[in-house]
């Protein structure tokens, strides 16, 4: 039987694992939950005590042990090494030949650390509902709290003191507590400790020796994580996943929130020695899928090439002929907004990519501005940020002479749509018409983290406003198509004009992954119905 060694997230300790440890050791496994240097015990809000720990991983063989830390320590110091070495000490005293280690939050960087320095005692890596970093990546980034990440993103050198347990009520914000008992979230709050800031700030350094290690991802569904998300994910969007193809890979959907085990300590465990069993769904690429990444598919639409000029972060593509602005008038604008999270150093950026091109060289051609941006859309802190860089991109197409800044059409997609809520919930005059395809129109599931201002289901319809285009792709991923369906359900109630344009065989990204006659009928029909709008 496998021996699991279990590293829960931040401010918890060893406890979290009570009730799963102890399934798997009826099961005949050997569990390890493990307490960190720092965590485990309540201690105030210093996060400062003295005291020592067994930490020396007895492995008698029966499992019963919990690995701590050991010797006198205060929050000053510890960082991700400091919790990388307690790991390896611990494996270094087990008896068993190798371990499985289950990595859950921030417990998944010091798992992938201890995994590089000692691979040969590893059997399996397990994330739980975590995704993982790359070499060189701090757990700061990856924070789902934004207040907290902020702090933390001040806080690089891991200075200033531990960062403070959630409030109670307040878990949530680090991840569903869907299926937790009232009895358990009270135990959280009771038991949570501080969490030393130079665990979640410290970049961790791996060396590659671990990198050909089975992994298991368990994606906890209430959580916003599903198979079904990490293929569509492979299939439609950056590179980088398509390391989830990899033979070594599997993934284990479990119907809970989060904090699997306080909400389902029995059915995580049959869980993870499913894991350990090497069972899982494998993630491929479809067949349909070319050598290029989804996103430089070329754009379904043969439209011509049209003048373009770059401004900063905005390009404008401007009709033939409109070089200046004594051309017959100034035109109406379509701003084409995309989604993300897009890592930053992403090249060509979304502005340069077949897609964007395609729409806005259609646009232009049938007479009208088509304007793309790049906006700094990151990471899930990052709408704001994206906000602000629409704003300005905006106002920049407005005040172009050849552009008619009574009459202005903002385009988003995917997750760009989540930017539609501060046009909806205050639409100025010259906004003319709101389109959107295949969008996020809520914060998706697991995305608690993400303001509360950009839901546009929330304020749909509740201004006034103009038209609505939304495309809906049939085959859409279920998360997308909840937040689209409470969208409509919000619009009918509140009066909002919507007209939709349905794909029924379309996927997530169907101009690129579906290029059928029906997904081209679809985009030239969402564009004549916004340019009616815009020339009305």
């Amino acid at each position: 039987m496998a021996a699991f060694v279990l590293v829960s997230g931040p401010f918890t300790g060893g406890w979290i694992w009570e009730a799963t440890a102890s399934r798997l050791r009826e099961a005949g496994a050997e569990a390890y939950p493990v307490t960190l240097q720092g965590a485990g015990d309540r201690r105030g809000d210093t996060g400062a005590r003295s005291g020592s720990g067994t930490g020396t991983g007895r492995g008698s063989g029966t499992g019963a042990e919990t690995g701590t830390a050991t010797g006198t320590w205060s929050d000053t110091g510890i960082d991700l090494e400091t919790h990388i070495q307690d790991l390896v000490r611990l494996i270094d005293g087990l008896r068993a030949p190798q371990v499985v280690l289950v990595g859950h939050g921030y417990g998944l960087h010091p798992v992938l650390g201890a995994a590089d320095r000692r691979p040969e005692r590893v059997a399996r890596i397990v994330s739980l509902d975590t995704a993982l970093p790359e070499d060189g990546e701090a757990a700061a980034r990856s924070v789902p709290d934004p207040e907290v990440r902020e702090r933390l993103t001040e806080r690089a050198d891991g200075t200033g003191g531990p960062i403070a347990p959630p409030e109670p009520g307040t878990w949530s914000r680090w991840g569903s507590t869907a299926g937790v008992p009232a009895e358990e979230l009270a135990r959280l709050d009771r038991l949570a400790t501080p969490q030393p800031a130079g665990t979640l700030t410290a970049p961790l350094r791996l060396t590659g020796a671990g990198a050909a290690l089975p992994t298991t991802g368990v994606l906890c569904t209430a959580n916003g994580s599903t198979v079904d998300l990490v293929r569509m994910l492979v299939e439609s969007g950056p590179p980088r996943f398509r390391a989830f193809t990899d033979e070594r890979m599997r993934f284990i959907d479990l119907h809970t929130g989060h904090w699997p085990m306080l909400s389902a300590p029995g059915e995580l465990a049959e869980v993870l020695q499913r894991a350990a069993a090497g069972e899982g769904h494998r993630v491929t690429l479809p067949e349909r899928a070319e050598e290029r990444p989804p996103h430089l598919l070329p754009f379904l639409l043969d439209v011509p090439e049209v003048p373009r000029e770059r401004r900063g972060r905005v390009d404008l593509h401007l009709p033939a002929g409109r070089g200046v602005p004594e051309d017959d008038g100034p035109r109406p604008a379509v701003v084409f907004v995309h989604g993300g999270p897009i890592e930053a150093d992403r090249r060509p950026t979304p502005r340069d990519t077949p897609f964007l091109l395609g729409y806005a060289r259609y646009a232009a051609s049938l007479g009208v501005v088509g304007a793309t941006l790049d906006h700094r859309l990151h990471d899930l802190a990052g709408f704001p940020r994206a906000a602000r860089d629409l704003a300005d991109a905006v106002a920049q197409v407005r005040a172009d002479p050849r552009v008619d800044e009574e009459r202005i059409a903002l385009w988003f997609f995917s997750t760009g749509g989540l930017l539609a809520a501060d046009w909806l919930a205050a639409p100025p005059p010259w906004l003319r018409c709101v389109a959107a395809s295949y969008p996020a129109l809520a914060p998706l599931p697991g995305w608690g983290g993400v303001e509360s201002r950009f839901r546009p289901a929330e304020v749909v319809g509740t201004a006034g406003g103009p038209p609505i285009v939304l495309t809906r792709a049939g085959r859409e991923h279920p998360a997308f198509a909840a937040t689209v369906e409470a969208f409509l359900t919000a619009a009918a109630r509140n009066g909002a004009e919507v007209e939709v344009v349905d794909v029924p065989d379309g996927h997530h990204s169907f101009e690129l992954v579906d290029p059928t006659d029906a997904s081209r009928e679809a985009v030239e029909r969402a564009m004549r119905s916004v340019l009616a709008r815009l020339r009305d």
